[in-house]
């Protein structure tokens, strides 16, 4: 294959050995992986493309099942000085000391928003407000006009606002959890392993949920984003690529993680998924972090089909935050 260099197989490597594994840790108790038939027709028809619609996919069984009633939305709360900073509150009325679980939408670090229409993003917070959850929805800055360290510094900033004012919504300011996908898992994991992106206590987080970011950067041509987003946002200078890729600042804190992608997403993602599962299994001398891999789904799906007959993915993170996923398991001493 053209331009299959030994790095890249490597890394395909990686990429295959997770894909192996998650075969059987994607088949956990808490819910089979079985779409109802007519979902599965539609994600078996957009397979590996690349023109995601979502809400076409979920967006007559989201109308029909999100409960609303008893939720109370608080929007354009600003939590820095840029237009895009700012985050909605959804708070289930009547509750108090509330689990906190925060989305940072993806958008291939220059497009999307917290509200791309009236289903996507917000089914995600309904979601988890109807299960006990305070459900905040951000925003952050977006390239090419902010670039490198702008989406860490926003994760950054967004916990800080919550750890501030959490308590008037409802929330508990020391259980928060940080749920992104794509770009946006990127600059979660810049925040809760690049010390440069938190204060001095730390993260600050009891976890974090990221479905397909990108986690180690690589200068691949047959990579479709690396002339858009990637170095939009990143630079042009691959030698301050390895710097400012997560996986190389993994030892620098533990924040509990679970790892998402689906069946039919992008290689490259794939693969910096992979490389990421297999460092934090070393550094922790074997005890891996959990993995999912959604059957049928693809990169723009994966995160849509909440508050549906396909609810895979919410029931997995409501038992993994639920059961601890290892919290008060003590790391064994890395391989050398």
């Amino acid at each position: 294959m053209k331009g299959f260099n030994t790095a890249k197989l490597i890394r395909f490597g990686f990429a295959c050995a997770v894909l192996s594994v998650m075969a059987f840790s994607s088949m956990g108790p808490t819910a089979a992986q079985t779409p109802p038939a007519e979902d599965k027709k539609r994600l078996t028809e957009q397979a590996w493309g690349r023109k995601y619609n979502p809400e076409q996919l979920y967006g007559d069984q989201q109308r029909a099942a999100v409960p609303k009633s008893g939720v109370k939305v608080t929007k354009d709360l600003v939590y820095g000085k840029a237009e895009r900073q700012k985050v909605d509150v959804y708070q289930t009325e009547g509750k108090s000391n509330m689990p906190i679980l925060v989305f940072f939408h993806g958008g291939g670090y220059v497009g999307s928003a917290r509200d791309t229409s009236p289903l996507i993003h917000s089914n995600i917070m309904y979601y988890f407000a109807k299960n006990g959850f305070l459900g905040i929805n951000a925003d952050f800055r977006l390239a090419p006009e902010f670039k490198w360290p702008s989406g860490g510094e926003d994760v950054r900033d967004v916990v800080k606002w919550i750890k501030e004012n959490a308590k008037k919504y409802g929330g508990n300011p020391d259980r928060i959890y940080l749920f992104a996908h794509s770009a946006g898992a990127s600059h979660v994991a810049q925040y809760i392993y690049d010390r440069r992106f938190q204060p001095d206590t730390g993260p600050g987080v009891a976890g974090a949920i990221m479905l397909s970011g990108r986690y180690n950067l690589h200068p691949d041509p047959d990579d479709p984003s690396m002339t858009g987003g990637v170095t939009q946002y990143f630079g042009t200078d691959h030698a301050q690529w390895p710097s400012r890729s997560a996986i190389n600042h993994i030892n620098e804190s533990h924040v509990p993680v679970m790892l998402v992608m689906s069946e039919f997403d992008q290689l490259n993602l794939a693969g910096t998924t992979g490389e990421l599962f297999t460092a934090l299994c070393y550094r922790d001398g074997g005890r891996c972090p959990r993995l999912v891999q959604l059957k049928y789904h693809n990169h723009g799906s994966e995160f849509a089909s909440m508050n549906t007959a396909d609810d895979y993915l919410g029931k997995e993170m409501l038992e993994w935050m639920d059961e601890g996923f290892g919290e008060t398991r003590h790391p064994a001493t890395p391989r050398k």
